[in-house]
């Protein structure tokens, strides 16, 4: 057995690979539209937003994932509440919401006797802990996801453009709107094992960016973003077993180097293929 191939002979290792190429997958579909809408500080907002939903679960013994899809639904609720309230403006609805969720779970969390080793796995993911259980319900999250995504995608593409041109065919922007935060909550929700609280948008918006500086097609967009994001899952649990570092910081790491790698070197061939069409100098 090669060096490179010892950590898939572990059980473990493969299913924490399966697991984060499932999430990957959502999260390079749904990050796509995330980028394309400008909602990655929703993304952000809602990653925290699960924090004392998820610090709730880990004290009280019950299934964290089901903390986490409490805490963020919630989150995202109130958010929709004060928007349509008019009061406040969308991203400092956003903020305020986002400070204190986070600060009600710091405060949850310090206060139970475990504080260290329930912050690191909170804030950083435990992607290596993944069980049969978990791959079982991410596939069904990320299949659920997918379709949604599928089912909607018209109605996304028309709020995306104009939302006035999509109430007037008939596509109900609003609702359009809920489904796709309600998308965004279901892939951090999802994500949460993997990389973390803190660490979530990365694998949320970094392949969608890498992708993006290749493509402007949609579908074309969300395929690349989800392989890229696979990759990303590979190479960080790699680096993770290889340089004995976090599995979750490891994967948010790679996913962001792809995205700046990926925009190097687009912007390389941009120039090269620019210097191939600069007209020869003249000699007279």
């Amino acid at each position: 057995m090669s060096l490179m191939t010892e950590p898939f002979a572990l059980e473990f290792f493969r299913r924490a690979l399966l697991g984060g190429a499932l999430v990957a997958v959502l999260c390079g579909v749904v990050g796509t539209w995330v980028v394309v809408r400008g909602m990655a500080f929703l993304g952000e907002a809602l990653a925290h937003g699960m924090l004392p939903g998820v610090a709730l679960a880990t004290v009280a013994g019950f299934p964290v994932l089901l903390g986490a899809a409490a805490s963020a639904a919630a989150m995202s609720v109130a958010v929709g509440l004060l928007q349509r309230s008019g009061r406040l403006a969308y991203d400092t609805s956003i903020g305020l919401l986002f400070v204190a969720m986070l600060a009600l779970g710091v405060i949850v969390v310090s206060h139970s006797g475990s504080f260290a080793t329930d912050a690191s796995a909170i804030l950083f993911g435990d992607i290596l802990a993944i069980s049969s259980t978990d791959v079982v319900v991410l596939a069904i999250a990320t299949g659920t996801g997918l379709v949604l995504t599928a089912l909607s995608h018209r109605a996304l593409v028309a709020l995306a453009l104009d939302p006035r041109v999509a109430g007037t065919l008939g596509l109900r922007p609003a609702l359009a709107q809920a489904l796709l935060v309600g998308l965004v909550t279901l892939t951090v929700v999802v994500s949460y094992q993997a990389v973390g609280s803190l660490l979530v948008v990365g694998l949320l918006i970094a392949p969608a960016v890498a992708a993006s500086a290749w493509t402007r097609r949609l579908p074309t967009t969300m395929a690349l973003a989800a392989l890229l994001g696979v990759l990303a899952v590979l190479v960080g649990l790699l680096v993770s077993w290889f340089a004995e570092t976090a599995a979750g910081s490891s994967i948010a790491m790679a996913a962001i180097c792809l995205a700046a790698l990926s925009h190097v070197l687009h912007g390389l061939g941009g120039a090269l293929r620019g210097a191939g069409r600069r007209p020869a100098p003249r000699l007279a």
